[in-house]
């Protein structure tokens, strides 16, 4: 009788491991997975190889009349990349001229955003005219992009007014002649 009992406890404890062991199955199983998204802010003016242009104004041909600015420029397109911050919804692109000209105002306009971009698109302001001063010409941008290159983005328009009174800060009798004066134009995104 004892090797039966013996024989019957060891089959017993054999089924109970072997139960465990396939116990650790299910018909579900999980696993995590870390991501990662950077917080992004980049601006850029396309096309880059032809970003530097050139604005000036037509002497008059008859005694009286005042110089008159060259047509304006549209060649350049405002594109940026953002990934919002959570403590920052939303973020602005500004403007600013690092050189005033005087009796000159240089006045930038930014159109609706065209191309292949996606995401929170930011709105732009109406004409600004350039100062040293940051001035918002993009504003409301969330988490998107432009897409890259000419025609994506915010097609910017530069103008030039001579002396233009009371609604720009030029004032004609400021004007002097001069072969050329460059002014650099930076446009920045950060947060609001």
């Amino acid at each position: 009788m004892k090797k039966s009992t013996l024989s019957l406890a060891v089959c017993f404890i054999t089924a109970a491991i072997s139960g465990n062991l396939q116990a650790q199955d299910t018909n579900t199983d999980n696993h995590t997975i870390t991501i990662s998204i950077p917080e992004v802010a980049l601006v850029d003016i396309e096309p880059a190889a032809t970003k530097n242009i050139t604005l000036g104004f037509t002497a008059p041909t008859e005694a009286g009349n005042p110089i008159t600015p060259t047509t304006s420029n549209n060649t350049l397109w405002l594109n940026y990349s953002s990934i919002k911050s959570v403590a920052d919804p939303t973020r602005n692109v500004s403007v600013k001229v690092n050189a005033l000209i005087p009796g000159i105002d240089i006045n930038v306009t930014a159109a609706a955003a065209t191309g292949s971009g996606g995401g929170t698109l930011g709105t732009p302001a109406a004409q600004l005219t350039l100062s040293a001063a940051d001035q918002t010409i993009i504003s409301g941008i969330g988490s998107a992009y432009t897409g890259n290159g000419a025609n994506n983005g915010h097609n910017l328009t530069y103008a030039l007014a001579a002396g233009s009174g009371p609604g720009g800060v030029a004032v004609y009798a400021d004007l002097q002649a001069t072969a050329s004066t460059v002014a650099t134009v930076t446009y920045t995104i950060a947060d609001n």
